[in-house]
């Protein structure tokens, strides 16, 4: 069998290219919202009382499966047997979202419990695609939506700095927290020692207590609140202990989690019992970027504003085509500052030591970050491997996040880093010496959202076309011939192959 080698006529479109083989998709708006939050529902209405479709999709409520990975946010094990339910759920965040009934009027269709796993627009290298696309997904299926404008209003994640046993059911964050109470009502506590004084954990604390959540104490590693005065004055009102120059030792573990956190001075001294069933991590926020990041916009560090923010103008557009971002995924207000969050991780490392967890996902404590330890699961790393640590990376050039992911696996868990992304960066800058601002982002890749293989599977995408190699004439085979007698035809006239 000779191998047909024959170019298309000039002019004619290649047969072996991808262009013209990506299905259409099953959804075509002008504008594409994700988030439901304030911005995004604002942004949702201006643009349908323009006259454009709308589309908004909003990941809440989540799956039970997904609560647990603590995706989105940090519940920490304190989500209630009624995320089980999932149409009293979506009931239930319909009616705690204001302005979802205004959407509904204006002509916005919305799409609860949706999440946005990845989206492209026209860039270099993706000139193949229909358009501009979004993969979206329910958790049973995905599927593909094409849009002319991308709104990202995907919000914050809780900032997640470890301490000895917080992987027990109960220690959470504030977001996490603040969506049980409100939007899901179903959170299974009673008394939470709360971390930080800033804006954020005062907030968190008050809207605890008008809950009927018990607060005992707010723990602070700086030698003073860091939130407005008056906030810190009507949480003390209350008859909130404000325990400042403390930092958290280790969560008391029990049978149902957490029983209580052992404190620490900073400077030195004994341990403190507070006796509590949660511990709620309110130190900071993170901007949800990754969306924006897979999209191609262009990000910065912003040590004011929670960390990596995307490059906008005045209009709010970043730097991928047709793509918005507004809302807390474009940088936080009031946040304390990056050097705040140094000042905790410092107090940290030097109070609970270097065996405390970096990454939970992954069981990778803060040594063996310093030493590049690879997973205990993977067994004892190679003589070439382990006479390696950070302090030689270093020695061969600048500090990598995603180096760090290759060699230790952190950041490389089913929660998809947004237990220990941030708090890793801050340890690479503690262990290089250098400024936090410094360390770059660790990369996204789509999906963005774990998703079950099953609906991601099954697209639907017609195989007849779609040939290995890129139709590079000497290292190609028809699809059609891949696992037949005529597959070794076809070897054998390549040199490559």
């Amino acid at each position: 069998m000779s191998m047909d080698t024959t170019l298309p006529p000039h002019g004619m479109a290649d047969p072996k290219s991808a262009s013209g083989k990506f299905p259409a998709p099953e959804q075509m708006v002008d504008v594409l919202v994700v988030g439901a939050g304030p911005a995004g529902l604002a942004a949702a209405r201006e643009a349908a009382r323009s006259g454009a479709s709308v589309l908004l999709v909003d990941e809440h409520p989540v799956p039970v499966g997904l609560a647990g990975l603590d995706v989105p946010y940090l519940f920490g094990g304190r989500a209630g047997a009624a995320l089980a339910n999932p149409a009293r759920m979506v009931e239930r965040v319909a009616a705690a979202t204001p302005g979802l009934v205004e959407a509904y009027d204006a002509g916005v269709e919305v799409l609860l419990g949706v999440s946005a796993w990845g989206a492209w627009v026209e860039r270099p290298g993706l000139a193949v695609l229909p358009c501009s696309l979004a993969g979206l997904s329910d958790g049973s299926r995905s599927w593909m939506c094409g849009f002319r404008r991308l709104v990202v209003a995907a919000g914050a994640r809780d900032l997640v700095l470890s301490f000895r046993d917080a992987d027990q059911p109960g220690v959470m964050g504030a977001r996490g927290l603040a969506a049980l109470l409100t939007r899901y009502d179903a959170f299974e506590g009673r008394e939470t020692v709360i971390l930080g004084t800033g804006r954020l954990a005062l907030d968190t604390a008050l809207l605890a207590l008008d809950r009927g959540i018990a607060v005992p104490a707010l723990v602070e590693a700086a030698a003073a609140p860091v939130g407005p005065a008056p906030l810190v004055e009507a949480v003390r009102s209350r008859g909130v202990e404000i325990l400042c120059g403390h930092v958290p030792l280790a969560a008391v573990a029990s049978p149902a989690g957490v029983a209580g956190l052992d404190v620490v001075p900073v400077a030195g001294g004994p341990a403190r019992r507070l006796d509590c069933d949660t511990v709620c991590l309110a130190i900071g926020l993170v901007p949800a970027v990754e969306l924006l990041d897979v999209a191609g916009a262009r990000l910065v560090m912003d040590a004011a504003r929670g960390g990596y923010v995307p490059v906008l103008d005045d209009a709010g557009r970043s730097t991928a085509p047709g793509v918005v971002a507004v809302g807390d995924c474009a940088g936080i207000a009031d946040d304390p500052g990056l050097d705040y969050r140094m000042g905790w991780m410092r107090a940290l490392l030097a109070t609970g030591g270097a065996d405390a967890p970096a990454c939970l996902c992954e069981e990778v404590t803060r040594a063996d970050v310093f030493a590049l330890n690879p997973p205990r699961y993977l067994g004892p790393p190679p003589p070439a491997m382990a006479a390696r640590d950070y302090a030689a990376l270093l020695r061969d050039g600048p500090p990598d996040h995603d180096q760090m992911k290759r060699l230790t696996r952190v950041s490389m868990g089913p929660c998809q880093a947004r237990r220990c992304r941030e708090q890793v960066a801050l340890l690479m800058a503690i262990g290089a010496g250098l400024p936090a601002a410094s360390i770059g982002l660790a990369g996204y890749r789509a999906p963005v959202r774990p998703l079950p293989l099953s609906a991601l599977a099954g697209g639907g995408d017609d195989e007849a076309g779609w040939d290995v190699w890129f139709g590079i004439l000497s290292q190609w085979v028809p699809y059609a011939a891949i696992g037949t007698e005529r597959e070794d035809a076809w070897r054998a006239g390549s040199m490559h192959l």
